[in-house]
């Protein structure tokens, strides 16, 4: 299939800054458009209705058999009555599908991703088929580029430590916001220690030698103390949201990506 309009000229990404508002939902656009860009990959209604009826553990109707309009009917009807966690199951297995076909399969996470940036959904497909936690842009950003200047660097204790940040912040039903907030200390931990040379330090006492500008270090020497008491001593009856977990985790990352590039010599 020829690229659309949008695509030739470069208009995708207008207008798909929005903000986040569903997380665990699968509204009915989304149950509408999956089945939709299933078959904009080259996937006949036949062979959609064989992986939702796999997923939801159902009969496929053997009285239904002309693609058009019994077989589609019959796809859109299973996945809009189905509970909205089983609509993400369906996306990631037809991706499965054909993730052996690289462009089909680009081309799907491409449009999935698209329809959940245009309609504030925050999930993502990633490259491997897994869809994961989606936060803002600027979280995103902020931890996209600090995984791969520390991994550029050779910080890949740092870099894994994001990463498990990023798994636990995307944990559902509940996320573990407090094992977010760890891992993402850690990795600024981590790369406080590499470029600073001392490996047994803690954070809150290397902060003095990372020559950050002021008030940037007692930013950072906060951040220390917020994540202590927040996580490391949780007390009870104390809670952490999902959006402070964000907000320190995108913060702690873009430390990372200046100490990173700073001690290096990287403008």
């Amino acid at each position: 299939m020829s690229k659309m309009f949008s695509d030739r000229n470069n208009y995708r990404d207008l207008g798909t800054h929005v903000e986040i508002t569903v997380r665990e939902d699968a509204p009915n656009g989304l149950r509408f458009a999956l089945p939709l860009i299933a078959t904009e990959v080259g996937l006949q209604p036949s062979f959609i209705r064989k992986i939702v009826c796999e997923v939801l553990l159902i009969p496929l109707d053997r009285s239904n058999w002309s693609e058009y309009p019994n077989v589609w009917d019959e796809v859109n009807m299973l996945i809009a009555d189905c509970p909205w966690f089983n609509v993400y199951d369906i996306a990631e297995k037809l991706h499965a599908s054909i993730q052996q076909r690289p462009d089909p399969a680009q081309r799907f996470r491409d449009r999935l991703n698209e329809y959940f940036r245009v309609n504030g959904i925050g999930w993502e497909i990633q490259e491997n088929g897994l869809i994961t936690f989606r936060g803002s842009e600027a979280f995103a950003d902020a931890t996209k580029e600090a995984v791969t200047v520390l991994t550029d660097a050779g910080r890949t204790t740092a870099a894994n430590e994001i990463h498990e940040a990023l798994h636990d912040i995307s944990r559902r039903p509940k996320p573990d916001v407090t094992g977010a907030i760890q891992h993402a200390i850690a990795a600024l931990e981590a790369t406080a220690r590499d470029v600073t040379g001392q490996p047994n330090r803690t954070l809150g006492k290397l902060v003095r030698h990372l020559n950050l500008p002021s008030p940037l270090d007692r930013a950072v020497e906060q951040l220390w103390s917020y994540a202590s008491d927040r996580a490391r001593h949780v007390r009870e009856g104390q809670t952490v949201g999902t959006s402070e977990a964000e907000l320190l985790v995108n913060v702690a990352c873009a430390v990372c990506t200046f100490l990173s590039r700073h001690r290096d010599g990287t403008p």
